[in-house]
């Protein structure tokens, strides 16, 4: 089988790698920029309760007043401004967390978090996925079409790299598995046609090992990790399929036939041994032929066969 080094898949090497980015638990965060945001409405309402139920000689706002008013104001905008930074991730996704365009880290943590609100935070699912491939039509070792599908399952394993690295890590997975089952499919045939050959047909576990080996290695700089690959279809193109299919059945014959004829053989020596040895019939060689020819005949023929009883003598 092809190792590892024959694959010759050269991928550019990852310029980024996941890491954990800053952030702090959110519910607390949460409670607290609530009642931070409260109390500085409060601050902001309450010279304009006390103005409201003061006596008419007082007119406008005092210094203070304003000055409460003002601080208020700040802390609502900030308490406000500071929730922007709360982030739901749930299971199988992550944040991939931005600053000014600059890589800082992921999250992964599941639930509420928080991070720097001037951050961007790009969601990545990393559940396990299936691409199932189109049914493509490669001409295999000994240059005949076939049709040929597969499905891998596939998860992300570093959301910098899927994020990063390519422009649609889906759109990526799928092209690059669509080549490695076309660059697998043309290495080898479709079957060894009673060759000591690996073939597609005979050999399906190393093919498809040595499928999901080459798609892994096609799509690692993205960040993907590929669990499994087997293929889902294989089969001869609609334009020599009948002509394979009768090659097959007349190989397929050939193998019964010879079959039949070393069994036959073997149970024509084995009756003439036992008749032999038993003493049953002292046969001459025009006798011993006879029989051998006739038990070939019963034994090796496709139908039943018909007794004649001889009445007379062999000569």
């Amino acid at each position: 089988m092809t190792t590892t080094d024959e694959i010759a898949v050269h991928m550019p090497t990852p310029k980024v790698r996941e890491r954990v980015a800053f952030g702090l638990p959110g519910l607390p965060i949460l409670i607290g920029l609530t009642l931070a945001t409260v109390f500085g409405i409060v601050l902001v309402l309450w010279p304009i309760f006390q103005l409201s139920s003061a006596s008419s000689e007082v007119r406008g706002f005092s210094g203070g007043d304003i000055a409460v008013m003002a601080l208020g104001i700040v802390v609502s905008v900030l308490s406000l401004f500071c929730l922007g930074g709360l982030t739901m991730v749930a299971p199988g996704e992550a944040r991939v967390v931005q600053l000014f365009g600059r890589y800082i880290g992921s999250i992964r943590t599941e639930g509420l978090r928080w991070v720097n609100p001037f951050t961007s935070r790009n969601k990545v699912s990393t559940r396990i996925r299936n691409h199932e491939t189109e049914t493509l039509k490669v001409n295999d070792l000994r240059g005949n079409p076939v049709q040929i599908a597969a499905v891998v399952v596939w998860q992300v394993s570093d959301t910098a790299q899927a994020v990063f690295e390519v422009d649609d890590f889906v759109e990526f997975v799928a092209i690059q598995a669509d080549t490695a089952v076309r660059h697998v499919a043309s290495r080898y045939p479709y079957d060894a046609q009673g060759e000591d050959t690996p073939s597609l047909l005979e050999n399906a576990d190393e093919i498809t090992a040595q499928l999901a080996e080459e798609i892994g290695i096609r799509v690692a700089s993205a960040g993907v990790h590929v669990i499994e690959a087997r293929l889902t279809r294989l089969a001869y193109a609609p334009e020599i399929a009948q002509a394979m299919l009768r090659r097959q059945q007349a190989g397929a014959v050939v193998s019964a036939r010879q079959l039949i004829v070393d069994g036959a053989v073997g149970m024509v020596e084995q009756a003439l041994t036992r008749l032999t040895e038993n003493h049953v019939v002292e046969l001459d060689e025009e006798r011993r032929a006879a029989m051998v020819s006739n038990l070939l005949v019963i034994l090796c023929g496709d139908r039943d066969a018909q007794p004649i009883v001889n009445a007379g003598s062999l000569y």
